[in-house]
């Protein structure tokens, strides 16, 4: 059975619980292990672009049950914005003071970004901290997204609310390896395009770290 007819086959069964289970053993296994854009630039320190200590941040991998199967809420950023602007993302942001850890940050920036209710999502687990070449170390949320209502993006932060089936983000043959030139060295990136959304960077790199750790 091939990597992409698994992935179908775990998800047309009770995909939270897989999901759940699989995390679990990730965590207690301690194959959890940090992962970033340095992992496919090893040349490149993990904060390449960021002087000073990492900032803590989260990110809300919001999966839903669709009549096709489950679906991954991402959103497209507005135009406008200081970083990342016109990207796709994973609803999430910086963690503050005020925040119990990441689950809670994740949680509470979703509700701020796109109007999910911290009420509708049930937290399956984390991936291990994803840390970012702009000096974030990302701790994606992984969560079931219950009683679906409409999505309120944010005009200040999300021009769009959009779904990727969880089939098709779980196929490794839909994961590009591309590079750039960046400061006269070639670096190397994941993209996975999707229709007319370009999935690129950091965000493509959490989706490959979940597949990875569901598939390890």
């Amino acid at each position: 059975m091939t990597s992409s007819q698994t992935g179908r086959a775990i998800f047309d069964e009770d995909w939270t619980e897989i999901l759940r289970d699989r995390l679990a053993v990730a965590e207690r296994e301690k194959r959890r292990l940090e992962t970033g854009d340095h992992v496919l630039n090893p040349d490149l320190p993990p904060y390449a672009r960021w002087e000073g200590p990492p900032r803590d941040a989260a990110v809300l991998i919001g999966i839903l049950q669709r009549g096709e199967g489950p679906s991954v809420v991402l959103t497209q950023r507005t135009g406008h914005l200081t970083s990342h602007a016109g990207q796709v993302a994973f609803p999430g942001g910086k963690i503050d003071p005020t925040d119990n850890g990441p689950v809670e940050a994740a949680l509470r920036e979703a509700d701020e970004e796109i109007g999910l209710s911290p009420s509708q999502v049930e937290p399956l687990g984390n991936l291990a901290p994803y840390l970012t070449g702009s000096g974030y170390r990302v701790v994606p949320v992984i969560g079931a997204i219950r009683d679906v209502e409409p999505f309120h993006p944010n005009p200040d932060e999300v021009e769009d609310v959009f779904e990727v089936p969880l089939n098709f983000l779980m196929n490794p043959a839909n994961h590009q390896k591309l590079s750039r030139e960046w400061q006269g060295k070639r670096r190397y990136f994941y993209a996975m395009p999707f229709g007319e959304r370009y999935i690129w960077g950091v965000t493509a790199g959490i989706i490959r770290s979940f597949y990875e750790t569901v598939y390890s």
